[in-house]
């Protein structure tokens, strides 16, 4: 487990960290220095660009999600939930590029944005099981869904991400919490995928289900594993490596850095509308190419 480990100094202190945490601390620690090219530059005018752009309209987002959950619509909890990781993200970001701060301060924020991106991945989990729920078991999910039942596994995941924060905040050093790191984060790709294959082998079965529906589902499916698949995994397959690479380093930190603002287009998902229109559009494409390529009888 040595591969997972590089050092930082800063203040004449040495700092023991894991590659999930140094994708973070690294950065910072170069920024703080006199370098105004390459890398750091870069990824330091995305974050400005990122939480000007992202936190206005994740305000927005959750402002429009409440009022959905007080019509008594239980899918959109979990997506509130996961805006509001996104937006302790955003602060935290913001404390990163801030220059010349105390360094108990910026390891405190570094922390929390590393447990709000783990409660961020397991509240898409939970969308991407709701939703496979309702087609996969509509009978079952309209008995037991509840906002008090959402309210709960929402709890369980705040939960998760303060334990998190403690064992980051208490025991950096420790190769065990590291471990769980990894083990957490990568532990949601098999159920993405199992989520979305499940939810098109029920979808011929589920007749109560309207077409838009089954079709914004998939889409949210889709969308889910994506986000994850392009912005979660490249950080995640980075920190597991032995070597230490730059140009992997900044790339992975860059995609990470743009995962709260992919989980906007889950807000989108969850309204009728003009994404209603776009989905039947690629939907019927599909359909008229099967149909010409398919010989007549």
């Amino acid at each position: 487990m040595e591969g997972l480990y590089i050092y930082s100094t800063s203040q004449n202190q040495s700092f023991n960290y894991s590659n999930v945490t140094s994708n973070y601390q690294n950065y910072s620690n170069i920024t703080s220095t006199d370098q105004h090219y390459g890398y750091p530059f870069i990824i330091n005018v995305l974050t400005y660009i990122i939480v000007a752009i992202g936190i206005p309209l994740t305000l927005v987002a959750i402002y429009a999600l409440y009022y959905m959950v007080r019509s008594d619509h239980v899918a959109p909890i979990y997506l509130i939930n996961l805006l509001i990781a996104d937006l302790i993200q955003f602060f935290s970001m913001i404390v990163e590029v801030v220059p010349n701060v105390d360094m108990k301060l910026y390891d405190i924020f570094y922390y929390i944005y590393l447990s709000a991106l783990i409660a961020s991945v397991y509240f898409m989990v939970c969308i991407a099981l709701e939703r496979y729920l309702f087609i996969a078991h509509p009978l079952w999910y309209r008995f037991r869904r509840t906002i008090k039942t959402s309210v709960v596994v929402c709890v369980l995941v705040w939960v998760l991400s303060l334990v998190c924060f403690f064992l980051y905040n208490f025991f950096p050093e420790n190769v065990g919490t590291d471990t769980i790191s990894a083990v957490l984060l990568l532990l949601p790709f098999p159920l993405f995928i199992f989520f979305l294959v499940g939810t098109l082998k029920a979808l011929s079965a589920s007749i109560s289900v309207p077409s838009d529906e089954k079709r914004r589902i998939v889409g949210i499916l889709v969308l889910v594993l994506l986000i994850y698949t392009l912005l979660f995994l490249p950080s995640i397959i980075w920190y597991l490596e032995v070597d230490y690479d730059e140009t992997l380093d900044s790339l992975s930190l860059i995609f990470v850095k743009f995962s709260p603002l992919a989980d906007l287009v889950l807000y989108v998902f969850m309204r009728k509308g003009i994404i209603d229109k776009l989905l039947a559009s690629v939907c019927c494409c599909r359909m008229n190419s099967k149909d010409i390529s398919s010989p007549p009888v």
